[in-house]
């Protein structure tokens, strides 16, 4: 692909985009791959977003899409493509060190209403990356809460809050959709389906809205900014601060619950699923807040039970010997009684750094023990230019572009431009935390970069962390008011700490483990079962062949399951194509046809 810039007004740029989707669309038109061919570079990408495929999925180099894109514009009834008005206008601009044309798309399809971000060499004749996505779905039957009345004017009738209470009661009635987990996850995805009109019911164990915030450890802020954590339909306000305290968050979250109108039941225990294939329904087993049992018969079951939901508690040899308290980072609350004792904590990602850092803060001696190495960067400003599409050098949100064409651009990146661009930012965050990395190395900490030098974001999508952004604890570490150890160097745990291989002794009142958590597909064959965990099979982490994170917002191998996780602004944008799924299947849509 070409960098040379050959245009240097805005009227070319605009010119070269609307040349070539006249193209595409006649290429589309007549079915005629050559011509196709013809406007796309040989190292092109393609992502579809449900509007070609119904998944979600990536195709690299014009070999491995050439037909698929003919075959599934064909089945989908794909006309009409041009220039999105909506939206800016197309720009010159450098994405993953390239420069482009980028533009913004819209056109239409027998399913419904579909959009693009696509991106063209200089010249404006080659294609090199090209988004589709379903943005709404055609719906010939009525808004099932059509079905609820509407009080009006009359004043006899209930009110508001009376529809409202026996709306979430489900008393005589099943939800289409039950979403196991109350946090950011499920109750995006609840947004999406109670816009789209899908009577869903979210159910969670703990006993208020926003706990599985809440209730972490004391010192839990979010460590990227603000703006790029909004909510759909309801972004934060302009008075919140830069980084979102944990407990603000859960307040956010009930908030939301309610705006929203989210049908929400705390304290109830999802106890697993079986699947009738002959009526299309799950029985679902849960335990109430009065220890009572309850089924219920859903057409689809979504778990939102985040990428680190259930701790994961490794065997470690000889820690038995340890006669003091150990216990996860899940459990983790506060160091304040841990004052003046000493303490170790095993682990180096976000929460190991965290917990080290308030029992420091708290007058405790403390003990970092690294069993593997760790990206570390600075929060301020290097690990948010991974999120710089959003950020400006402020740290605020770019007031020229809304939070829509954001999000657009952000979901038009395939998995091969992700990766150059964050290998860019990398090694400019290597420049700027020179000083701590080197620093961080003569205290003996052993850091990585993630595969590829590619950072955080990737790791986070990989295994869901393995990173830590300094808010201080690294600080500490380097000073040497933290100490650390290597996992490799202890010889044995004892009875009130433990032995080095070198002979030397620490001692301990509190041994944290903060060894992350199990995945989503643990809880699958704990709830569901062996046989539909095989089904499903691996649930987060990149697949190499679709170029996307496995059964996220996608349908699965199992009917009616399906998997939402992430962080805030994954979900924001991946929950409204997990619901239009379950829409177009409720309102009788094949998703798995041929193409």
């Amino acid at each position: 692909m070409t960098s040379k810039i050959n245009v240097n007004n805005q009227f070319s740029v605009e010119r070269l985009a609307q040349q070539w989707t006249e193209k595409f669309n006649a290429a589309i038109e007549k079915q005629d791959v050559r011509e196709l061919g013809d406007i796309f570079i040989e190292d092109c990408h393609w992502r579809d977003l449900l509007a070609l495929t119904w998944r979600i999925e990536t195709h690299s180099g014009w070999e491995s899409l050439k037909e698929k894109i003919i075959i599934s514009a064909k089945i989908h009834g794909m006309k009409n493509f041009k220039l999105d008005k909506r939206r800016s206008a197309p720009k010159l601009i450098e994405r993953a060190g390239q420069s482009c044309i980028e533009a913004f798309g819209c056109f239409d399809t027998n399913i419904g209403k579909c959009v693009s971000v696509f991106r063209l060499s200089t010249d404006g004749n080659s294609a090199w990356t090209f988004m589709s996505a379903l943005e709404e779905v055609f719906d010939s039957k009525k808004n099932e809460n059509d079905d609820i009345p509407d009080v009006g004017t009359d004043i006899s009738a209930p009110n508001w809050l009376d529809l409202r209470i026996a709306t979430k009661d489900f008393s005589n009635r099943d939800p289409k959709v039950l979403i196991v987990g109350g946090g950011h996850a499920g109750c995006t995805s609840a947004a999406e389906l109670g816009r789209l009109g899908v009577d869903t019911l979210v159910v969670d164990n703990e006993k208020r809205i926003g706990d599985n915030w809440r209730l972490r450890y004391h010192s839990l802020k979010l460590h990227n900014r603000t703006p790029i954590n909004h909510f759909p339909h309801m972004p934060f306000p302009d008075t919140f601060p830069g980084y979102i305290p944990k407990d603000k968050l859960a307040n956010w979250i009930e908030t939301y619950v309610d705006a929203m109108e989210i049908n929400f039941w705390t304290e109830t225990k999802f106890e697993g699923a079986k699947y009738d294939p002959v009526s299309g329904h799950w029985l679902a087993e849960l335990t109430l807040d009065d220890g009572s049992k309850l089924t219920l018969k859903p057409k689809h079951i979504i778990m939102a039970t985040s990428v680190s939901g259930t701790p994961n508690i490794p065997r470690i040899p000889t820690l038995d010997n340890f006669l003091g308290k150990v216990i996860h980072s899940s459990k983790y609350k506060n160091g304040k009684e841990w004052q003046g004792k000493e303490t170790l904590v095993i682990g180096t990602g976000t929460s190991a750094h965290d917990i080290c850092q308030n029992l420091h803060a708290n007058g405790a001696k403390v003990t970092m023990i690294q069993r593997s190495p760790t990206m570390v960067v600075n929060v301020d400003p290097s690990a948010q230019l991974y999120d710089g599409l959003y950020l400006q050098a402020d740290g605020k949100t770019k007031a020229e572009d809304s939070l829509l064409e954001l999000d657009q651009i952000n979901s038009s990146f395939p998995m091969a431009l992700t990766r150059r661009a964050h290998q860019i930012i990398t090694r400019k965050v290597k420049e700027i935390d020179a000083p701590l990395l080197s620093a961080l190395e003569e205290a003996g900490f052993r850091l990585e970069f993630g595969e590829d030098d590619t950072g955080w974001p990737l790791k986070y999508r990989q295994r869901g962390g393995g990173y830590y952004f300094n808010a201080g604890c690294s600080d500490l570490i380097a000073a040497r008011e933290i100490d650390l150890l290597q996992y490799d160097d202890i010889q044995t745990f004892k009875e009130d700490g433990l032995l080095n291989k070198n002979g030397d002794t620490l001692t301990a009142q509190l041994i944290v483990l903060a060894t992350g958590y199990k995945g989503q597909d643990y809880l699958t064959k704990q709830l569901f079962g062996e046989k539909v965990a095989t089904k499903v099979g691996k649930v987060w982490g990149v697949n190499p062949d679709t170029q996307e994170l496995n059964n996220m917002w996608s349908s699965t191998g199992q009917e009616g399951l399906w998997y939402t996780a992430g962080s805030l602004s994954q979900c924001r944008i991946y929950s409204k194509y997990l619901a239009m799924q379950i829409k177009a299947l409720e309102i009788g849509y094949k998703l798995n046809k041929p193409y």
